[in-house]
């Protein structure tokens, strides 16, 4: 193959400064790399923990495994850090590895373009402009969009509207008629806070979650102390709860169909939970989900479950058939008339082919990332690259997350990346792409994984878990173990890409 390849804008670009943008540029950084820029479109870095705010933000694993393996931090003052606090720990990492510099914020790519003759991208971005690069790292995250329930008159309602995703701390929320739509793990957090300040709380559940006690302990100083101070207790501690993560999570979702008791257990202990804390049957039943556990993300708390026993505390699971101007209507006819409405309806995930309508991808012979999506299985070589699309690479791609914290994921992505990138460096080509016979090795390997788990089972038909795409395929987690994701991106061989 001939070149007639011109010198783009930049080596590397970076879409996103969350977690995985910054983890990439930090495996870059270590590996002796710094020819990349980070594009971000917000206006700071940080990503999930720079957009959500509402009350009571914070970690559902616990602090000592979300975190870098190679960036540990002795200091959380919590088992569950608070939003905040992982806010500081994202400025530390961006701090100490130089980010900062190598950051544009407010500036987001709207449409990436291959050019075959020059072999680079072509970045549209937001604000009319139009650069190059030679490689493109996507780090957009798993959940890109805030997703707004498709509910009749959702923009008819007169009175305030709070998404969580942008939660307003200026509004007193004191006395008020409130209205939550959603009950996942984000609501998990945010209704008790919000409990406490309303004069009257109606949580709207499509479905229940469930929910475990939370062991959110303050961390003393002198526990601190230790893991600064002692040789290897740190990273025995952050191996020890990282191992039990994730295994847990591989365990019960994909090893549950036949190992019925991975599933079953825990649901015990969570009916088991839900009856100390809520003496009322009705209400117990409400509470309890129809689905098995480990077909959703469940969450952990303390108080959550005892908020609904609290007499100005309403948990609706008739239907909502409309929103009106000032309230909802439920399948009963029942109106509830709210002063504020909280949305707590997720995000669209970045597999979502509309994701790419909005923004998108070119790439090889008029490929469209969009349409492929729509129509086709997702799929990605090791959850990080397609054939159609050369010198691209994912951090979060079908079949990519594995472990028990997302740091574990992004980490084992960039040691990928990294490996194609230094080859190409060291055979002198500025272009790459995985090769399809490649790629559809993999895929046949990940889809036998993916079959018989619990999440495809029975037990969770009823679960709407986004752990299942579009097509119904189990893509967001890797069926595998985290060890065998990252032996794969240690030595999966490099002459599965071609370079030229």
């Amino acid at each position: 193959m001939t070149s007639t390849s011109s010198t783009p804008d930049f080596e590397i670009v970076i879409i996103g400064a969350g977690f995985g943008g910054l983890g990439i540029a930090m495996a870059l950084r270590r590996a002796g790399m710094s020819g990349f820029v980070i594009f971000e479109r917000a206006d700071d870095i940080g990503g999930t923990w720079r957009a959500n705010h509402y009350p009571d933000v914070a970690t559902d694993v616990p602090g000592i495994s979300y975190q870098f393996s190679y960036e540990k931090n002795p200091n959380w003052s919590r088992v569950f850090p608070k939003g905040a606090e992982v806010k500081q720990y994202v400025e530390y990492c961006a701090e100490k590895y130089d980010l900062r510099r190598q950051i544009r914020l407010n500036t987001e790519v709207m449409a990436r373009t291959w050019d075959e003759e020059n072999r680079y991208w072509k970045l549209d971005l937001a604000d009319g402009t139009t650069t190059t690069a030679r490689f493109v790292i996507a780090a957009l995250g798993a959940f890109v969009e805030p997703k707004l329930p498709a509910i009749r008159g959702l923009n008819t309602f007169s009175r305030k509207v709070i998404q969580t995703q942008a939660w307003d701390h200026d509004y007193d929320l004191t006395g008020k008629r409130v209205g939550v739509i959603g009950t996942g793990a984000t609501s998990v957090q945010m209704i008790p806070q919000v409990a406490k300040a309303a004069g009257h709380l109606s949580v709207f559940q499509r479905r229940a979650i469930w929910v475990f006690p939370k062991p959110d302990l303050t961390i003393a100083p002198a526990v601190q102390s230790a893991l600064r101070r002692v040789p290897g207790l740190l990273s025995l501690t952050y191996r020890a709860v990282s191992a039990v993560f994730g295994i847990g999570i591989y365990g019960v979702t994909v090893k549950g169909a036949q190992l019925p008791f991975l599933s079953t257990v825990p649901m015990t202990v969570g009916r088991a939970y839900l009856r100390s804390q809520v003496p009322d049957a009705q209400l117990r039943e409400k509470l309890t989900p129809d689905y098995g556990f480990g077909c959703k993300r469940p969450s952990v708390s303390n108080i959550y479950y005892k908020t609904f026993t609290e007499p100005h505390v309403e948990l609706v699971t008739e239907r909502i058939e409309e929103i009106t101007q000032t309230g909802i209507v439920t399948a009963d006819g029942r109106e509830h008339e709210l002063d504020v409405l909280v949305l707590a309806t997720g995000f669209e995930t970045s597999t979502t082919p509309d994701v790419y309508r909005k923004r998108p991808v070119t790439g090889r012979d008029g490929f469209d990332l969009a349409e492929f999506y729509q129509d086709s299985p997702l799929q990605a070589y090791e959850g990080v690259s397609l054939p159609q699309l050369p010198n691209a690479f994912s951090i979060f791609g079908p079949y990519s997350w594995s472990g028990g914290s997302w740091h574990e994921m992004v980490e084992t992505q960039s040691v990928h990346i990294v490996r194609v990138l230094k080859e190409a460096a060291r055979r002198g080509a500025n272009l790459v792409a995985v090769r399809p016979e490649a790629n559809e090795r993999f895929f046949q390997f990940i889809r036998g994984r993916s079959r018989n788990t619990l999440i495809g089972s029975p037990t969770c038909a009823t679960s709407n878990t986004y752990y299942l795409d579009h097509h119904g395929d189990f893509s967001l987690l890797r069926p595998t173990t985290p060890a065998q994701a990252r032996r794969a991106a240690e030595t999966f061989s490099l002459d599965d890409y071609e370079y030229c």
